[in-house]
C-alpha cells in the first residue's frame, strides 16, 4: 500500500492547497486539519479513499463528545472515513491492511511518573487559555485529557493484542494524532515538560504494528521503534518555519 499523509495543515490560518500524490492507494489526514472543520470538504471527490484521524484542534472551543459526532457526520457526508477507537480492513492489490485509529491524547508521563504533575501544569496552560474544550459542561483539562489517553490506548492495546493468525489482515496500520514515542518530540525543543502535551511512551505496543502514523508534532520523522515504523509528515506554520522542507506529495510505502 502506497500511502499519502498530511496532518497540521492548520487550514483556519494558513493558506495550502492539498493535491493528490499520484500513485497514493490511501490518503490518511492525521488531525489539526482545521480547527474549524470547513477544511475538510477540500478532500470530498479525492481520487481515493481518505481516513481521517481528528486532532487536539478540531476540539477548540467545542464540547469533546458532540464535536466527535459532529466530525463523524462530515466523513459520512464527504464520503470518507473517521476513525476514533474504530478498526478498518482495506483490500489493496490483494493484501489486507488493518487500520486502527484514535486521537490518542498523551499521558503526561513522558519525563515520569515523578514528573507528571509538573507535565500537566505546563499542558494545562494551552488546554484552559487556547484549546479550552469540554465535557458534560466540565473543562477538559489535563487530567481529563489523561483519562481519555487511558481508554484510548486501553483500546489499541485490545486491538493490537488480537495476533495474525486467523485473523482478516495481513498487516495493522496505527493512525494517532498524539505521538507514541519519546523519539518524536521535536528536535528544536528537546525533552521538557511541554513535550508531554505531544508525545506518550507507547513503545511497549510497538511490534505489533508495522507502521504507526501520527502528526501533532510541526516536524517530520520516520524511523523504527520496537520493530514498528513510525512516520510523521506534519506540515505546521509557515511564519514559524515549520512547513519549511514539507512534502506534501510524499507517499509512504508498506
Amino acid at each position: 500500500m502506497r500511502i499519502q499523509l498530511l496532518s497540521d495543515l492548520h487550514l483556519e490560518t494558513e493558506a495550502f492547497e492539498p493535491a493528490p500524490a499520484p500513485g497514493a492507494d490511501l490518503l490518511v489526514l492525521a488531525g489539526d486539519i482545521d480547527a474549524g472543520h470547513d477544511g475538510l470538504d477540500r478532500f470530498a471527490g479525492w481520487p481515493v479513499p481518505v481516513v481521517y484521524i481528528a486532532g487536539n484542534h478540531e476540539y477548540d472551543q467545542r464540547d469533546i463528545d458532540s464535536a466527535t459526532a459532529a466530525l463523524r457526520e462530515r466523513c459520512d457526508r464527504l464520503g470518507f472515513t473517521m476513525l476514533e477507537r474504530d478498526s478498518q480492513v482495506m483490500t489493496v492489490r490483494g493484501r489486507r491492511y488493518r487500520l486502527l485509529g484514535t486521537t490518542l491524547w498523551c499521558d503526561f508521563d513522558l519525563l515520569g511518573t515523578t514528573e507528571r504533575e509538573r507535565c500537566m501544569r505546563a499542558g494545562a496552560y494551552f488546554l484552559e487559555r487556547v484549546q479550552c474544550s469540554t465535557r458534560d459542561g466540565q473543562p477538559f483539562g489535563a487530567a481529563a485529557v489523561r483519562e481519555e489517553f487511558m481508554r484510548c490506548r486501553e483500546w489499541l492495546a485490545g486491538q493490537l493484542a488480537r495476533g495474525r493468525r486467523g485473523a482478516q489482515w495481513d498487516e495493522t496500520i496505527v493512525i494517532t494524532h498524539f505521538a507514541p514515542s519519546p523519539r518524536s518530540a521535536d528536535p528544536r525543543y528537546g525533552l521538557q515538560p511541554a513535550s508531554a502535551s505531544f508525545c506518550s511512551d507507547c513503545e511497549d505496543l510497538m511490534g505489533r504494528a508495522a507502521l504507526w502514523i501520527h502528526g501533532h508534532l510541526h516536524c517530520r520523522h520516520d524511523y523504527l521503534a520496537g520493530g514498528t515504523r513510525v512516520v510523521c509528515n506534519a506540515r505546521g506554520h509557515v511564519e514559524r518555519g515549520e512547513a519549511d522542507g514539507h512534502e506534501p506529495l510524499c507517499v509512504f510505502e508498506i
